[in-house]
């Protein structure tokens, strides 16, 4: 029953910055991890940044130092505040989660729809 739905995607130029969000709604106790993903066409799906609760992100090489992944977890909600972004920032940001549904119980890895973001030069 557990939703993740993003939003903030668009078409910026290179040098701009984006914001996305993600929302996560349903039957969610807690929610153990929540990460960016970037898939580019023709290209495997990639982790662009990820967070464990009260912990700091982690980051990709290639964003290291332009993205900041944050979470709410009063709301449910990670975001991803992308700036300088290159050309390359380019395809389907997808959100992901790892959500329990009671305590001590295990968590299932739930994926939202995407959200599209294109960098032009």
């Amino acid at each position: 029953q557990v939703q993740l739905v993003e939003s903030g995607g668009g078409s910026v130029q290179a040098g701009g910055s984006l914001r996305l969000s993600c929302a996560a709604s349903g039957a969610i106790f807690s929610i153990k991890y929540m990460g960016w993903y970037r898939q580019a066409p023709g290209a495997q799906r990639e982790l662009v940044a990820g967070i464990i609760g009260g912990g700091s992100g982690n980051y990709a090489d290639s964003v290291k130092g332009r993205f900041t992944i944050s979470r709410d977890d009063a709301n449910n909600m990670v975001y991803l505040q992308m700036t300088s972004l290159k050309p390359e920032g380019t395809g389907v940001y997808y959100c992901s989660a790892y959500v329990r549904h009671g305590a001590g119980r295990p968590s299932r890895r739930c994926w939202g729809q995407g959200t599209q973001v294109t960098v032009s030069s």
